[in-house]
């Protein structure tokens, strides 16, 4: 059993990786890295794990975690009378995601309802015909999605800001 977690784990820390490189345009190893110590959770990942693990040199490993630490994705802890690094994900890092992605959605949901009441107003003048007046399902639809959206981020803000604490 816990041979094939290990085989999920990889499986998965490559598809992160390559979702990483593309969404926060990291190099490939450092994008591997953030996923393996995302995918490690709060325990932490050493320098010594992710070498064997991501089966790189110490050098690039070393590399690519200063950029990680530099760009505040990861940070450390140390354990008293140990003498490793212990990196994790860092959570401000993860709430300011959090916040630029409800700053996003909050510009596209005010976008759709002004494009809504003037879609709105179009459809009340009584020399629109029928046949040219706007269905509004696609807006209220998206607009009732964005807030949901946003809620549950909201939602996973307030729990991360909790762990922080």
């Amino acid at each position: 059993m816990e041979k094939e977690l290990i085989v999920k784990k990889n499986q998965l820390v490559e598809k992160l990786g390559v979702h990483f490189e593309h969404s926060e345009q990291l190099a490939p190893v450092a994008a591997r890295i953030l996923a393996f110590i995302i995918l490690t959770g709060k325990v932490g990942a050493t320098f010594e794990d992710l070498v064997s693990n991501l089966c790189a040199s110490k050098s690039t490993i070393s590399t690519h975690l200063n950029h990680l630490q530099d760009t505040h994705k990861i940070s450390y802890f140390t354990k008293m009378g140990d003498r490793k690094k212990y990196f994790t994900v860092n959570a401000d890092t993860l709430m300011q995601s959090i916040d630029e992605m409800i700053g996003k959605w909050e510009l596209e949901k005010e976008l759709h309802e002004e494009m809504t009441a003037y879609k709105l107003e179009i459809n009340s003048l009584e020399s629109t015909p029928r046949e040219l007046k706007f269905d509004l399902t696609y807006h209220e639809n998206y607009i009732n999605y964005l807030n949901l959206a946003m809620a549950s981020m909201l939602g996973l803000k307030s729990k991360v800001a909790a762990m922080k604490s």
